[in-house]
């Protein structure tokens, strides 16, 4: 018989996915979705009236762009967080849930801030505040669960780009 790997011994394995297990998904599905949600309350009628009245870098992307990369990152950031609950008895775990749902909440006011009340410069504090959750959080999974860090990754990296997105415009206008 082998002694079992430093990998193993540090880190138990995911709890079996039982009807339990999937209500969680459900219910991280729904909460960010409800996120998504409130921030397209925000965005709805300004993104047509006033956003395109922005002077904004030739690298902006279209706007048939955001939706469905959105709902990518939503699908992909609820299944990240489904395996960090899966494993919610590692160190760590517990504090890398909180975070998520506190990013879940700083997504959605970053579009309060940026198309609700029309004010690019407290929504660039206000990402970078977000980004900074984030990049913690994805080093969190990554040591929790390697996938559930794949699976954050690129959220990161769409919010690193929003960032920038969001300072040029600031700039500009």
């Amino acid at each position: 018989m082998s002694a079992p790997s430093p990998m193993s011994a540090s880190m138990p394995a995911a709890q079996p996915t039982r009807p339990r297990a999937w209500l969680a998904l459900v219910l991280l599905l729904l909460a960010s979705f409800a996120a998504s949600a409130i921030g397209g309350l925000a965005t709805a009628a300004n993104v047509r009236s006033w956003y395109p009245t922005l002077a904004k870098p030739d690298w902006n992307p279209p706007s048939w762009v955001f939706g469905p990369v959105w709902t990518v990152l939503y699908v992909l950031m609820a299944i990240a967080a489904w395996r960090i609950w899966r494993r919610r008895e590692v160190a760590g775990a517990r504090g890398a849930l909180v975070g998520h749902g506190i990013q879940l909440v700083l997504n959605a006011a970053w579009s309060l801030l940026f198309f609700g009340l029309r004010n690019p410069g407290a929504a660039l504090i206000e990402i970078l505040i977000l980004w900074s959750l984030l990049a913690w959080l994805f080093g969190r999974f990554r040591r929790i669960d390697p996938v559930a860090g794949w699976l954050w990754l690129p959220y990161l990296l769409w919010v690193s780009f929003a960032t920038v997105l969001n300072a040029t415009i600031w700039h500009l206008n």
